[in-house]
């Protein structure tokens, strides 16, 4: 059976894209956050377009995480367990990755992504849990971003190594590959092992690998702008783990001459390289002097991202939209009325999701200010926050709401502090502005918000933010961004038409950035929903017309085919 449903796939060269997390469902935890559920994205894309595609991850049994907050807002960890064999097929190769001195055996796993024009692309789930292997071993392919240095990277050398072993034991011609990041950089080496020249024809000092087929082969995108964020080995763990499987003086001109650095070795294996925004690509070019990196914005995915009450009304006067969303700008010929309408549908839901998680019942009258993302410092969920009294005389003249949801790593202790201490700002408020603070965000809960919302805030120290990707769900669904200028905000922001931008693009100042953010509210969010309904749906229509209908994945993928795959 496994055979016959890997078949249909086998017929095509395809760009394989390697990924350590990739959001395929809700129900399915393989991812954490942003980066995974960009992953989702591009293959849900992949699918519509008709992109020969394959993904390759890791099964991650254990997920993630699902959380809980416990009294008084300190976030809980539980098991996000879940069966591949309810999801997905048991596919038949076995292959083996040489690690700590010991044969690792890896298994694949088949699920398949149907794009709503019945297009489908095969995610290949890596699974050391075999018979196979020891103890120690069957676990590695089990929690996501789990362990400690070692566990990290044979983690890594399964999806890279084990990934490019994998497509070819279950018989996929690939003529490209795309490194979702840094994680699965080791693949480039298994490459260079595969296309090593002959030992008859190399002349004196020549190196036997050959780097300019591998670059030709290998596009990367890096999704970080902090030095510290990029995945790093000590080379002598690097050499207790892989052994001699790669020449390590070779290793250390790739990939760095203190440590390995994977995005270092990505950067010097791959031909075309790109940020993930027109900023960050400039942040990552200074970071990374001497390559070229192009910026290719992020985008979301149609469907996934648009609400059920905007997809009928999209539907009703935008047909084709979900394969060409660049439609969605003729968006104003869609009366204003059914806009408010189809938003106040989505407005409901997550006023009803609020009710059942917390027990707060908010005021469906009153602007609701939505925040999601994961929690972390330079994310700043505690910005609006910095002034409680200037808040409150914020919302004796404009009442207003506020619903946050977001995970902590669990090893970011100053993370989960952030969720205790917008709890306990929450307490503070009281009723003067009600604050509920939704556990357990995942991919249904994030649509519920991004739809729900009057107006999507964020907040991030610049110029952290590579990307960020909510803000473009929420304009899918009419809501306004209210967003500090960095990551795809930056092009996104027209001020007043789409949204409202906080501080200037090149400022970084927190004060600066609270000061703003009350006076926006104040003087502009606020008294527009509250005084000027057809100005409001005016701006919604911005959002929609000039943000959703650029800032997508199918948008995204074009470009990606037109000019890193077929370049």
């Amino acid at each position: 059976m496994s055979d016959h449903a890997l078949q249909r796939f086998l017929s095509t060269p395809r760009i394989a894209y390697f990924s350590m997390e990739i959001a395929l469902h809700a129900e399915i935890p393989t991812y954490a956050g942003g980066l995974g559920v960009l992953a989702g994205d591009v293959m849900r894309s992949a699918a519509d377009l008709a992109l020969p595609m394959v993904a390759v991850s890791l099964v991650s049994r254990r997920g993630y995480f699902t959380q809980a907050i416990e009294p008084p807002g300190r976030q809980v960890e539980r098991p996000a367990e879940w069966r591949p064999e309810d999801r997905a097929q048991p596919l038949d190769a076995k292959i083996a990755v040489t690690l700590g001195g010991r044969d690792v055996w890896v298994r694949g796993w088949l699920h398949v992504i149907e794009g709503h024009m019945g297009g489908q692309v095969p995610i290949v789930l890596l699974d050391s849990d075999l018979a196979e292997n020891g103890a120690e071993d069957r676990h590695l392919t089990e929690s996501l971003y789990g362990g400690a240095d070692e566990y990290r990277l044979k983690q890594e050398a399964l999806l890279g190594i084990g990934g490019v072993r994998m497509l070819a034991a279950l018989g996929f011609r690939v003529w490209q590959f795309h490194l979702n990041e840094g994680h699965s950089a080791l693949l480039a080496l298994e490459l260079l092992r595969r296309h090593a020249r002959p030992e008859a024809e190399l002349r004196g000092d020549d190196s036997p690998y050959d780097v300019p087929r591998v670059r030709a082969l290998c596009n990367f995108t890096t999704h970080t702008p902090v030095e510290a964020g990029h995945d790093q080995f000590d080379y002598g763990l690097v050499s207790r783990v892989l052994g001699d499987y790669f020449e390590l003086d070779a290793l250390k001109e790739l990939a760095g001459a203190e440590r390995l650095n994977m995005t270092r070795l990505a950067l010097n294996l791959s031909e075309y390289v790109n940020g993930v925004a027109e900023r960050h690509a400039e942040v990552s070019s200074k970071m990374f002097p001497g390559y070229r990196v192009h910026a290719v914005t992020n985008g979301v995915h149609p469907f996934t991202w648009t609400c059920a009450s905007f997809r009928v009304l999209y539907d009703r006067h935008l047909p084709r939209w979900c394969h060409e969303p660049d439609l969605l700008v003729r968006v104003d010929q869609i009366a204003d009325d059914e806009i408010w309408q189809a938003h106040r549908e989505a407005k409901f839901a997550l006023i009803e999701r609020v009710r059942i998680a917390t027990g707060l019942a908010l005021d469906p009258e009153r602007p609701i200010l939505g925040f999601a993302r994961r929690m972390t410092a330079y994310k700043r969920p505690e910005l609006l926050f910095s002034d409680l009294d200037r808040l409150r005389a914020i919302a004796r003249r404009f009442p207003f709401q506020v619903v946050i949801a977001g995970k902590a790593h669990p090893r970011d202790e100053g993370g989960k502090r952030l969720i205790e201490r917008l709890h306990g700002f929450a307490r503070e408020l009281g009723d003067a502005v009600p604050v509920a603070f939704l556990p357990g965000y995942d991919m249904n809960l994030a649509l519920v918000m991004v739809s729900g919302a009057d107006v999507w805030l964020n907040t991030p120290q610049p110029p952290l933010e590579a990307s960020g990707t909510s803000g473009m769900k929420a304009a899918l669904n009419g809501v306004p961004n209210l967003s500090v200028l960095d990551g795809w905000w930056v092009e996104g922001c027209i001020e007043g038409v789409t949204g409202w931008g906080i501080g200037e693009e090149q400022s970084d100042a927190r004060a600066d950035h609270a000061t703003v953010l009350y006076s926006k509210l104040e003087s502009h969010v606020l008294p527009l929903y509250q005084s000027d309904r057809a100005g409001w749906v005016k701006v919604m229509k911005g959002a929609i017309g000039k943000n959703a209908s650029f800032f997508n994945s199918h948008r995204m993928m074009r470009r990606y085919a037109t000019e890193a795959y077929l370049r």
